[in-house]
């Protein structure tokens, strides 16, 4: 995504600046609504995914059409494309935030002063929270039903690949909302034809209390250098597997294959494995053949190279995010030298050690300084709702507020409650 131009006053702000307002003027109530309320929203949205399931497919089957034609990359039609399985697992998503304490109100910390004074500090909504991502219409469900169960109304920007499958996942779930009598105001799909829209989000401040980028790198480097309201930065995942001396050898052909294969296209799949040099020679072999057997391109350093069908890596392959039935690969000394390469070339999504030696664990997950770091497991389970979270909202890769999969707390901000007794200072 390349920076944007708009012009004051031109009709895409107008629009955004609408219905920001009626956002915020809605966001009112919902921060006062009550559990139950919003649980019974959250099970109308789900069940209503169902009972619209024709249309949302419909819409659906019209942007891959349009995508597929224009020569869109199969990774990212894949992202967009939606099935009934896919819609199951969007509304199961909203069950489960349902199935969630709500974080408003959550006491984080309190305690009584000295002077006798009251002190709790509580978790309360952003307010208006704008989300701009890609491609996935996933996240309009995502969104909506973290966004309402935390208290917050949404500006939805999805882009105009996923225009007429948002259009109709936005209807659907905002006469759900109203069903269960909250105003469906606190859902708002912001149009996506037009650049503009997204240049006016980014500028909303004061109506707008923070934004969400899911995307690519090109669009999240863009809303965090160009937005004048708040961002949380989500990241690129450029993963990592390394598998040490100390492996499990099966193991590690498990975890890599499923950390790279079981779906390209999202951002917890893995990009790079390293090889300790002392198992190099029995398992670069029999792991190229097993990727290789799993249809993904090795681009692979001069040990990794000198097998049948493998590209020569260069150092564009150790900071790529492929998306794709590509892996770079390169054998590593030490497992200092494995955190060092991580160092360098890591997006500091999620990185896993395949290591049978508690030490190496221990030594890597204190020193790797990513969102997440696993030991003898797929890096697909860093996701928010493997992690028992629910729908996540998106990952983040920053080390402010929140960090990781960004679940119900970390859609909230907190204030402090004081109670005197006419205390004066």
């Amino acid at each position: 995504m390349t920076p944007m131009t708009s012009t004051p006053g031109s009709s895409g702000s107008n629009d955004v600046t609408a219905l920001a307002v009626r956002a915020r003027e809605a966001s009112h109530g919902l921060a006062l609504a009550t559990r139950l309320v919003k649980d019974a929203a959250l099970e109308a949205m789900a069940a209503a995914l169902g009972v619209h399931e024709a249309r949302i497919l419909a819409a659906n089957a019209d942007d891959v059409a349009r995508a597929e034609a224009s020569g869109t990359p199969a990774n990212i039609v894949d992202r967009l494309r939606l099935s009934p399985e896919r819609l199951a697992g969007m509304a199961q998503g909203l069950r489960d935030v349902a199935g969630l304490a709500d974080p408003v109100g959550e006491v984080v910390r309190g305690s009584t002063l000295a002077n006798g004074l009251e002190l709790r500090q509580v978790r309360v909504p952003f307010g208006v929270v704008g989300m701009i991502y890609e491609a996935r219409p996933n996240v309009t469900a995502d969104a909506a039903g973290l966004c309402l169960k935390s208290g917050n109304a949404v500006l939805l920007r999805g882009s105009s690949s996923a225009a007429s499958s948002n259009a109709a996942l936005v209807a659907v779930l905002r006469d759900a909302v109203a069903s269960a009598g909250l105003d469906p105001e606190v859902l708002q799909l912001v149009p996506a034809d037009s650049h503009d829209t997204v240049k006016a989000l980014m500028r909303a401040r004061g109506l707008v209390d923070v934004l969400i980028p899911r995307g690519g790198a090109g669009l999240i480097r863009a809303v965090v250098e160009e937005s004048t309201v708040p961002v949380i930065e989500t990241g690129v995942g450029n993963c990592h597997v390394y598998v040490d001396a100390a492996a499990d050898l099966d193991m590690a052909v498990s975890l890599v294959l499923n950390s790279k294969t079981h779906r390209t296209s999202v951002c917890n799949a893995a990009e790079t494995l390293l090889v300790h040099a002392d198992v190099a020679e029995q398992f670069v072999p029999r792991i190229t053949a097993a990727l290789q057997q799993a249809g993904v391109t090795v681009h692979g350093d001069e040990t990794f190279a000198a097998q049948e069908g493998v590209v020569a890596a260069t150092d564009e392959d150790w900071a790529e995010e492929y998306l794709s039935l590509d892996i770079a690969a390169r054998v590593v000394d030490s497992v200092e030298d494995a955190i060092a390469h991580i160092r360098r070339w890591s997006s500091q999504h999620t990185e896993a050690i395949v290591t049978e030696d508690q030490r190496a664990a221990r030594l890597f997950t204190a020193a790797v300084d990513s969102a997440a770091v696993l030991v003898n497991a797929s890096t697909r389970f860093t996701d928010g709702g493997e992690f028992g979270f629910g729908a996540e909202i998106g990952i983040s890769t920053q080390k402010l507020h929140a960090r990781g999969p960004m679940g119900l707390p970390e859609m909230t901000s907190t204030k402090y409650l004081v109670v005197g007794d006419g205390h004066v200072r």
